[in-house]
Protein backbone atom coordinates (compact mmCIF):
# COMPACT_ATOMS: atom_id res chain seq x y z
CA UNK A 1 0.00 0.00 0.00
CA UNK A 2 0.95 3.43 -0.63
CA UNK A 3 1.27 6.46 1.89
CA UNK A 4 -1.86 8.84 0.67
CA UNK A 5 -3.48 11.83 1.82
CA UNK A 6 -7.11 12.21 1.29
CA UNK A 7 -9.82 14.46 2.24
CA UNK A 8 -13.63 14.09 2.53
CA UNK A 9 -14.14 17.52 1.52
CA UNK A 10 -12.67 17.37 -1.81
CA UNK A 11 -10.56 14.98 -4.01
CA UNK A 12 -7.31 14.89 -5.92
CA UNK A 13 -7.25 17.69 -8.52
CA UNK A 14 -10.90 18.89 -7.61
CA UNK A 15 -11.76 22.43 -6.27
CA UNK A 16 -11.92 22.87 -3.05
CA UNK A 17 -15.25 24.05 -1.32
CA UNK A 18 -15.83 27.34 -0.57
CA UNK A 19 -16.31 26.63 3.37
CA UNK A 20 -12.34 26.39 3.40
CA UNK A 21 -11.56 29.61 1.64
CA UNK A 22 -11.54 33.17 2.42
CA UNK A 23 -14.96 33.75 0.72
CA UNK A 24 -16.18 31.09 3.38
CA UNK A 25 -15.83 30.47 7.05
CA UNK A 26 -11.52 30.10 5.85
CA UNK A 27 -11.09 26.72 8.41
CA UNK A 28 -8.99 24.02 7.22
CA UNK A 29 -10.41 20.92 5.40
CA UNK A 30 -10.70 17.49 7.32
CA UNK A 31 -7.58 15.32 5.99
CA UNK A 32 -6.98 11.56 6.53
CA UNK A 33 -3.83 9.27 5.63
CA UNK A 34 -2.95 5.94 6.04
CA UNK A 35 -0.04 3.52 5.23
CA UNK A 36 2.34 5.53 6.23
CA UNK A 37 6.22 4.24 5.86
CA UNK A 38 7.74 1.78 8.62
CA UNK A 39 9.53 4.14 11.84
CA UNK A 40 7.23 7.00 10.97
CA UNK A 41 7.59 8.83 14.30
CA UNK A 42 5.94 12.50 13.31
CA UNK A 43 4.39 13.78 10.71
CA UNK A 44 4.50 17.52 9.13
CA UNK A 45 2.08 19.04 6.84
CA UNK A 46 2.94 21.55 4.49
CA UNK A 47 0.15 23.50 2.55
CA UNK A 48 1.42 25.83 -0.32
CA UNK A 49 -0.12 27.87 -3.29
CA UNK A 50 2.75 27.71 -5.94
CA UNK A 51 1.25 29.74 -8.49
CA UNK A 52 1.28 33.22 -6.49
CA UNK A 53 0.27 35.69 -7.23
CA UNK A 54 -0.80 34.78 -10.72
CA UNK A 55 -0.74 31.38 -12.49
CA UNK A 56 0.25 32.62 -15.61
CA UNK A 57 3.15 34.73 -14.26
CA UNK A 58 4.25 32.61 -10.70
CA UNK A 59 6.47 34.98 -8.83
CA UNK A 60 6.57 33.02 -5.06
CA UNK A 61 5.21 29.96 -3.61
CA UNK A 62 2.15 31.16 -0.40
CA UNK A 63 2.25 29.13 2.53
CA UNK A 64 -1.14 28.78 3.56
CA UNK A 65 -0.40 26.12 6.77
CA UNK A 66 2.43 24.41 8.52
CA UNK A 67 2.12 21.66 10.92
CA UNK A 68 4.87 19.49 12.50
CA UNK A 69 5.25 16.60 15.27
CA UNK A 70 2.20 15.34 14.08
CA UNK A 71 2.22 11.99 16.53
CA UNK A 72 2.94 9.04 14.62
CA UNK A 73 -0.54 6.98 15.93
CA UNK A 74 -2.86 9.96 14.61
CA UNK A 75 -4.11 9.36 10.83
CA UNK A 76 -6.32 12.51 10.62
CA UNK A 77 -6.84 16.03 11.29
CA UNK A 78 -10.54 17.75 11.68
CA UNK A 79 -12.24 20.16 9.77
CA UNK A 80 -11.56 23.23 11.82
CA UNK A 81 -7.93 22.17 13.52
CA UNK A 82 -6.59 24.81 15.08
CA UNK A 83 -4.20 24.77 18.60
CA UNK A 84 -7.34 23.84 20.58
CA UNK A 85 -7.98 20.81 18.63
CA UNK A 86 -4.61 19.81 17.02
CA UNK A 87 -3.31 16.22 18.47
CA UNK A 88 -1.34 16.68 21.67
CA UNK A 89 2.52 17.47 20.94
CA UNK A 90 1.69 18.81 17.21
CA UNK A 91 2.54 22.60 16.43
CA UNK A 92 2.11 25.16 14.12
CA UNK A 93 4.28 27.10 12.06
CA UNK A 94 3.71 30.47 10.82
CA UNK A 95 1.67 31.39 7.39
CA UNK A 96 2.93 33.93 5.08
CA UNK A 97 0.25 36.32 6.52
CA UNK A 98 3.10 35.73 9.48
CA UNK A 99 0.91 33.59 11.91
CA UNK A 100 0.24 30.68 12.98
CA UNK A 101 -2.89 28.26 12.28
CA UNK A 102 -4.12 28.00 8.09
CA UNK A 103 -5.44 30.77 6.19
CA UNK A 104 -7.55 29.15 3.16
CA UNK A 105 -7.03 30.02 -0.63
CA UNK A 106 -7.95 33.85 -1.38
CA UNK A 107 -6.13 34.05 -4.77
CA UNK A 108 -6.44 37.30 -6.60
CA UNK A 109 -6.13 36.75 -9.82
CA UNK A 110 -6.92 32.85 -11.66
CA UNK A 111 -7.23 29.49 -10.68
CA UNK A 112 -4.42 28.26 -7.88
CA UNK A 113 -3.07 24.93 -7.08
CA UNK A 114 -3.02 24.07 -3.24
CA UNK A 115 -0.88 21.18 -2.57
CA UNK A 116 -1.43 19.36 0.56
CA UNK A 117 2.26 17.62 1.42
CA UNK A 118 2.53 15.01 4.48
CA UNK A 119 5.54 14.13 5.06
CA UNK A 120 6.71 11.59 7.13
CA UNK A 121 9.43 11.56 9.69
CA UNK A 122 11.96 8.89 11.59
CA UNK A 123 11.92 11.48 14.80
CA UNK A 124 10.06 14.29 16.33
CA UNK A 125 11.80 17.44 15.60
CA UNK A 126 12.87 19.89 17.80
CA UNK A 127 10.62 23.37 18.83
CA UNK A 128 11.03 25.45 16.11
CA UNK A 129 9.36 28.57 17.40
CA UNK A 130 8.02 30.19 14.91
CA UNK A 131 8.38 28.41 12.65
CA UNK A 132 8.56 29.19 8.49
CA UNK A 133 8.74 26.42 5.70
CA UNK A 134 12.69 26.78 5.06
CA UNK A 135 12.98 26.32 8.73
CA UNK A 136 11.15 23.60 8.82
CA UNK A 137 12.34 21.64 5.58
CA UNK A 138 15.42 22.25 6.53
CA UNK A 139 14.59 20.72 10.07
CA UNK A 140 13.64 18.17 8.39
CA UNK A 141 16.34 17.06 6.00
CA UNK A 142 17.74 13.39 6.96
CA UNK A 143 14.33 12.40 8.45
CA UNK A 144 12.22 11.79 5.42
CA UNK A 145 10.90 8.74 5.07
CA UNK A 146 8.51 9.43 2.79
CA UNK A 147 5.44 11.76 1.35
CA UNK A 148 1.72 12.03 0.47
CA UNK A 149 0.14 14.99 -1.57
CA UNK A 150 -3.16 15.85 -2.17
CA UNK A 151 -3.89 18.98 -4.20
CA UNK A 152 -7.02 21.34 -4.63
CA UNK A 153 -8.04 24.30 -6.58
CA UNK A 154 -9.54 27.46 -6.21
CA UNK A 155 -10.04 30.66 -8.14
CA UNK A 156 -12.51 33.33 -6.05
CA UNK A 157 -15.77 33.85 -7.24
CA UNK A 158 -15.76 37.58 -6.08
Amino acid sequence: MAFTLTSPAFSDGAEIPVPYTCEGADISPPLTWSDPPEGTRSFALIVEDPDAPDPKAPRLTWIHWLVYNIPAAVRSLPEGASRRSMPEGAREGLNDWKKPGYGGPCPPIGRHRYFHRLYALDSELPDLGAATRDRLLTAMEGHLLGRAELVGTYRKRR
